[in-house]
């Protein structure tokens, strides 16, 4: 009886022992945003993480897109910031000003930081103390698509480099004449269907601003007022409005991806670079990808997407980037990156990507971003420049006044700067 006991004692003892240490693991939580696809792989990632590392569990927390901002609001409201999050990159600045990340480069490996390209390194970096806080797999940009078989129509000269971009007498002028093609319903499709909840208006129409030769806001003074409701940007919302006016875009109640929807009734699409993936499988060789117009000297694109870093609040950063690093590697995830037509944000990725290589069908993207992208404004006030343009553009479009409501944005700006003195050491209150 005695020795039943004993032995009874012994593997109840193995069995706490065998539990504590089940209960002893490293939870890592990593908050992220994305389509099914990609979500699906983050899973797939995580369990091949915790099989090479089963002291570690990964906790993936998914926030849909357009919300993604208000999750981590009340991530950080309630003192739960998640271990890894992804985060959009113009939003970078007020994150670290907010004290809500950590320098990377001590936790990520060696090899992956000297892989990342100069406009990765620059979409992670806070401009204030040049510290990396955050790396990403990918980067990003917007290229005119056209329906090949509409240009041949009208006779549109096809540009094959930045260089030889449309001027904004060409663009325009095609523009009127794609109107009157049979088939087309509208001749852009500027995915107003996105709506104002995500990223995409100050992303895609940043560099009509840029390429009239004005910004969102003065990059020196951070002031907005007499930058964002200059001349020049009220000419290019004025320009837009226009198109708007005459029927050549397509309406936000239409949704996106009418250009090629059934019977393709959109001529050209100003889209991402993830937009080719889709595009191609549907209309194969009808799709002719071009640089964006030229408004004023030159043509401007966009760049920066959503990247990872790691969390002030994380107790465990070190395996936080050895995940970072694992993911960052894993063959699956970069195998269904170039399915999605992802821009190379990594030498090594961009290596595997002859999409965007000499000759691509997206080589154009890849030239834009060595020649003529500009990110969007790295400052701490960036949640409301973005917001103030947004709505700003969204209320020009539905037929507002351009230059009264462009001072209104800039002053909601200019106010929020002012309220946070300036979000020192930026300055600018």
């Amino acid at each position: 009886m005695g020795n039943r006991l004993l032995r009874a004692l012994v593997a109840t003892t193995a069995l706490v022992v065998v539990a504590s240490a089940a209960d002893a693991k490293t939870v890592v939580r990593m908050m992220h945003q994305g389509d099914p696809g990609w979500v699906a792989l983050y899973g797939k990632v995580a369990e091949r993480f915790e099989a090479a590392n089963p002291d570690v569990d990964i906790e993936l927390i998914y926030a849909p897109h357009d919300a993604y901002n208000e999750k981590f609001s009340s991530a950080v409201m309630s003192k739960q910031l998640p271990d890894i999050m992804e985060l959009d990159a113009p939003f970078l600045a007020n994150y670290v000003w907010s004290g809500y990340l950590k320098p990377l480069k001590s936790y990520v490996d060696q090899d992956l930081l000297d892989d990342m390209t100069a406009s990765n390194i620059a979409q992670g970096t806070y401009p204030i103390d040049k510290e990396l806080y955050a790396i990403g797999l990918t980067d990003s940009s917007v290229v005119l698509y056209g329906n090949k078989k509409y240009l041949e129509k009208i006779g549109a000269r096809i540009p094959k480099s930045v260089d030889d971009a449309w001027t904004r007498a060409e663009f325009e002028d095609y523009l009127g004449k794609l109107a009157k093609v049979d088939g087309v319903k509208w001749p852009i499709d500027t995915f107003r269907g996105y709506g104002i909840k995500t990223e995409w208006v100050t992303y895609a129409y940043q560099p009509i601003l840029n390429s009239f030769g004005c910004d969102l806001i003065d990059r020196k003074t951070w002031k907005a007022e007499g930058t964002l409701d200059s001349q020049a940007c009220v000419d290019a919302l004025t320009m837009m409005q226009t198109w708007v006016k005459n029927g050549w875009v397509v309406p936000m109640s239409s949704g996106t991806n009418q250009f090629y929807a059934e019977g393709e009734p959109a001529a050209l699409a100003w889209g991402g670079h993830w937009f080719y993936a889709e595009a191609a499988a549907k209309m194969k060789d009808d799709v002719v990808v071009m640089p964006l117009p030229k408004f004023g000297d030159k043509s401007v694109s966009p760049d920066g997407t959503w990247i990872w870093a790691i969390t002030s609040q994380s107790e465990h950063p070190d395996i936080a980037g050895k995940f970072l690093s694992f993911l960052l590697k894993d063959k699956e995830y970069r195998d269904f990156a170039v399915s999605q037509s992802a821009y190379p944000g990594l030498k090594s990725f961009a290596a595997q990507s002859p999409l965007y290589a000499e000759g691509g069908p997206m080589a154009v993207a890849f030239e834009q971003a060595s020649k003529v992208a500009v990110p969007r404004p790295p400052h701490p006030a960036y949640p409301t420049i973005t917001s103030a343009f947004m709505q700003a553009v969204d209320q020009i479009f539905n037929g507002e006044d351009t230059k009264k409501t462009l001072t209104a944005a800039a002053q909601k700006i200019d106010e929020d700067i002012a309220d946070n003195d300036g979000y020192p050491p930026f300055g600018g209150n």
